[in-house]
């Protein structure tokens, strides 16, 4: 495989593995094939992010489109940052789901007793959410696979180019990576606009990163733990 697509891909392939692992481990569990606690699942997360940032990390030289000194733009980051908080008011007013939310799932830092381990995970969460996923999630979806639908030879394609079928297929699977399906079809759409506009992944990792960090302190906040 292309080492450029392998980059851009095999950290979410990674990310979305122990999602999967995560899942069969609760519903081995509800079937009473294996006996997980919810606080042991919550374990996978710290696991699960530091292999993310490491394979980032070790591709790190092949993202040459995250470019910082976009954001120097006063008025592209505005328009980022808008669109970042506006994600963000959308997204929990959108709790609506395909399926009925199991208020039980999500991370739950109220499981470990432990105060210092539990600010740990808190940590470990928001570093996460903020640091990581819009960065991997940014990489796959709106640098390779927009691009890639376009032209299987996506590194030819500029960023930010737009077609009919890229936008509405990148959207719709957007939404189905998230429990919030048409939360994440809003996101996925403002994210795609944010990109048309700037032509920057680098403001769409930006927003992105916003848009969760508000999520997690409002998680924190609201004990809504459903939406991590």
């Amino acid at each position: 495989m292309n080492v450029n697509i392998l980059s851009r891909i095999l950290p979410f392939i990674l990310f979305m593995g122990f999602i999967g692992i995560e899942e069969l481990a609760r519903a081995l569990t509800n079937k009473g094939l294996i006996a997980i606690s919810a606080q042991s699942l919550c374990y996978l997360y710290p696991i699960k992010t530091i292999s993310v940032a490491f394979v980032l990390y070790l591709f790190r030289n092949r993202y040459p489109e995250i470019e910082l000194r976009q954001l120097l733009s006063l008025r592209h980051l505005t328009v980022s940052m808008l669109c970042g908080i506006t994600v963000f008011v959308l997204w929990i007013h959108m709790n609506f789901s395909l399926y009925p939310l199991d208020a039980s799932r999500g991370f739950n830092p109220l499981l470990f007793q432990d105060q210092f381990l539990r600010n740990v995970m808190i940590v470990i969460r928001l570093a996460g959410a903020v640091l990581v996923v819009p960065v991997m999630e940014e990489l796959f979806w709106r640098s390779f696979f927009l691009r890639y639908i376009v032209n299987q030879n996506f590194a030819n394609v500029a960023i930010g180019t737009f077609s009919w079928s890229s936008f509405l297929v990148v959207t719709l699977f957007f939404g189905l990576e998230h429990d919030l399906f048409f939360a994440g079809i809003m996101a996925g759409v403002a994210y795609n606009l944010l990109l048309y506009y700037t032509r920057s992944i680098a403001h769409c990792i930006l927003a992105h990163s916003l848009t969760n960090l508000l999520l997690g302190i409002y998680v924190l906040a609201t004990h809504k733990w459903y939406f991590w």
